[in-house]
């Protein structure tokens, strides 16, 4: 079981609004900050559903090549909603909410890059 994973941005404080209003229809919220002071090195901000942050940002440069991370929806609706937030605090569309069967019948997914390039998804594996 994967208990938390990340990515490595180049704008932290970009990067941290980005990540706010786009998970947010999936119910994420930005739960803790460390600061570099603590870390030794950069800024960290970790995001989940309450009280466990499971996905984290650190600051310093983007990983390369760019990172893909898909996250849990709770209904189509709400992959909707991510994709339209993502899009609305400045990523860029890299495929618009819809089934993607060939993964399997009930795949509903949406992708959309961060302001570093990173491929985030958010899927509902559910029937409609």
């Amino acid at each position: 079981m994967i208990d938390h994973t990340g990515v490595a941005v180049t704008d932290f404080a970009q990067s941290k609004a980005f990540y706010t209003q786009a998970l947010a229809p999936l119910g994420y919220q930005l739960l803790m900050e460390v600061s570099a002071a603590l870390t030794g090195s950069t800024d960290m901000a970790g995001f989940g559903e309450p009280p466990k942050t499971d996905f984290w940002i650190s600051g310093g440069g983007p990983n390369r090549p760019a990172i893909h991370v898909a996250f849990r929806a709770p209904s189509r609706a709400a992959v909707d909603a991510f994709h339209a937030a993502a899009l609305a605090a400045g990523g860029t569309d890299n495929g618009a909410p819809g089934l993607r069967p060939h993964y399997h019948p009930h795949y509903y997914g949406a992708f959309v890059r961060d302001p570093d390039g990173h491929n985030i998804e958010a899927v509902c594996h559910a029937a409609e």
